[in-house]
């Protein structure tokens, strides 16, 4: 038996410890355990997985004994191997992190009961989509995970959360309907849902219809992956949820947009039809996300542009149609994942030790809290592109190819490129400037100083020191009001008032892994560009994905190319 005849286990693995998990429902202790062993294994099934196709190529496997272009059927190539790999470890990353969250706040904020099961059907659906070799079974992986994050969204109950999660579900609810009409007409103009199939068969449509159905394929992947301008929802959604769940949705759920916007781009409509619209997508995207950025005092608003802004390096890379560009993509991708997601669990433990996420209410945490300045600095120094994260090699991967490209547009989005790490650079060192280096003293808000235990002199005092700053004489109803005025959460201003500002091992040792996971990608960025650019060359060529689903008989036709070589 081939090893990724394994392959739907990295689907039914997170299903099966959702169901236990539920089974569990009054045991919190093992709900932690089971989730954290299944989503172990499914990671390293993963693993395995990326190994064998990493030399061996792309495989198929037929669900049900239906052979394709009939069956559901799911693809293990490089890209969709290295995503699984990618969304696992930092799915486990921020499950532990969310333990270690519950454990220290007694679950007070967040009903463990449903969020395990619901966690782990989340990571069900983002494999699913990963691994689907037919539209309609990535628009189930898409429903899947977008069902399971609209109860995670929503956890606790509060008024902005619920109001954020009403705005998302109809966004999301808006991109699946297009979504799913899109599949309507495909099936009806060809017969077919199999992506390898539609491969072939798409080309034989008139231009007019296969413009008209490309552009409805790409408006419903473009508002799941927030290409401007349908990434208006983004910025207002993801801050609102809890520090676990924003970490996850922030680094997964619009990577899964972008991946089915590059699976569909390479291998239903191949060429350069519609290129140029991309780099004017990529570029404002890039310009007009970090210039919203630049203007928050909100450091998981300012990251939520951030994540805007870097998605048009990625829709950037797929729009040259080349392999450089494709592979940089690919690269590019993995790295985002992993860093934006870091900085996101940092900044709910910023939020835990400065009681706010405003840096307008932050100060001397660099002194307060060395480890977690250090914890801050090296992906944030990543996220902006510094040499020698994994973050300028992406980027320099990217500007290189679209300097080979050589066109106007491709030089504007090379200027686009550079001036956005610049601004990133800028965002990132006002955060670290003002809440980390900023003396206590010098904070705009003499709330910081309560917040960060110390005296408008600057000093520690002796309670402080212990981690209970003046609030500990408070009462319940003072402390509300505190928290009301403060803008943070009542069980914030609670923990500080009971002294529990320490930071809990559990969520400092998750965060600490995934920043040397971050960190391993520059260490090993050799071998995984010489991944990235085979899963590039693998996408543009189209025939060995096709030949692996429908046989090497299938005949396929050469990419449109409107205007020039690719």
């Amino acid at each position: 038996m081939n090893l990724t005849d394994l392959a739907p286990l990295a689907v039914l693995l997170p299903i099966l410890g959702a169901a236990l998990t539920f089974v569990l429902i009054r045991h919190s202790r093992a709900q932690r355990t089971v989730s954290i062993a299944l989503l172990s294994l499914t990671l390293l099934l993963e693993c395995l997985l990326l190994a064998s196709v990493w030399n061996g190529g792309t495989t198929a496997v037929t669900i049900g004994g239906w052979m394709p272009p009939f069956g559901i059927v799911l693809v293990v190539d490089q890209f969709s191997s290295l995503m699984l790999v990618v969304s696992s470890a930092v799915s486990l990353a921020v499950l532990i992190y969310a333990t270690g969250q519950g454990m220290a706040d007694g679950d007070q904020d967040a009903p463990v009961s449903i969020f395990h099961p619901t966690y782990l059907i989340l990571v069900a659906g983002v494999s699913n989509a990963f691994l689907s070799g037919d539209l309609f079974n990535l628009y189930v992986g898409f429903e899947i995970l977008l069902t399971a994050s609209y109860v995670l969204m929503t956890l606790g109950g509060t008024g902005p959360r619920i109001r954020a999660g009403v705005t998302y579900v109809v966004v999301s609810v808006v991109s699946s309907v297009l979504f799913l009409i899109a599949i309507a007409m495909i099936y009806g103009a060809t017969g077919t849902i199999n992506m390898a199939d539609l491969g072939i068969k798409l080309a034989q449509l008139d231009t007019g219809t296969q413009a008209l159905l490309h552009v409805l394929l790409l408006v419903a992947f473009g508002i799941k992956a927030a290409v401007f301008p349908l990434s208006f929802w983004l910025p207002d959604s993801y801050p609102t949820a809890p520090a676990p769940v924003t970490a996850v949705f922030a680094g997964l759920l619009t990577k899964v947009g972008v991946y089915a916007i590059v699976r569909t781009e390479t291998l239903l409509f191949p060429g350069n039809t519609l290129n140029s619209p991309l780099m004017v997508a990529a570029l404002l995207t890039m310009v007009v996300g970090i210039l919203g950025a630049l203007a928050q005092s909100d450091i998981k608003r300012m990251l939520s542009f951030t994540l805007v802004s870097h998605i048009g390096y990625m829709i950037f890379g797929l729009a040259l149609s080349s392999v450089a560009g494709l592979g940089a993509t690919v690269f590019y991708v993995a790295h985002h994942i992993t860093i934006q997601t870091s900085l996101f669990m940092v900044t709910g433990l910023i939020e835990r030790r400065g009681g706010s996420s405003s840096v307008d209410r932050l100060a001397g945490l660099a002194k307060l809290s060395p480890l977690l300045g250090f914890l801050f600095f090296i992906p944030a120094m990543n996220l902006a592109g510094i040499p020698p994260f994994s973050g300028f090699l992406g980027k320099l991967g990217l500007l290189q190819a679209g300097v080979e490209l050589g066109t106007p547009l491709a030089y504007a989005l090379v200027i686009g490129g550079v001036l956005t790490s610049l601004l990133t650079l800028l965002a990132i060192a006002r955060v670290w400037n003002r809440a980390f280096w900023r003396k206590p003293e010098d904070a705009e808000n003499p709330d910081a100083l309560l917040l960060a235990g110390t005296t408008a002199d600057g000093r520690h005092d002796k309670a402080d020191a212990n981690g209970a700053p003046a609030v500990a004489q408070s009462t319940p109803e003072q402390i509300s009001e505190a928290a009301s005025v403060l803008g943070v959460s009542t069980a914030t201003m609670r923990r500080k008032a009971n002294g529990a500002v320490l930071l809990p091992r559990t969520m400092v040792g998750s965060t600490l892994g995934l920043v040397v996971v971050g960190v391993a990608l520059t260490v090993f960025a050799g071998p995984l560009f010489q991944l990235s650019d085979q899963a590039g060359q693998e996408m543009l060529d189209r025939t060995e994905y096709i030949h692996a689903v429908l046989g090497d008989t299938a005949e396929i036709p050469p990419a449109q190319i409107v205007g020039g070589d690719k």
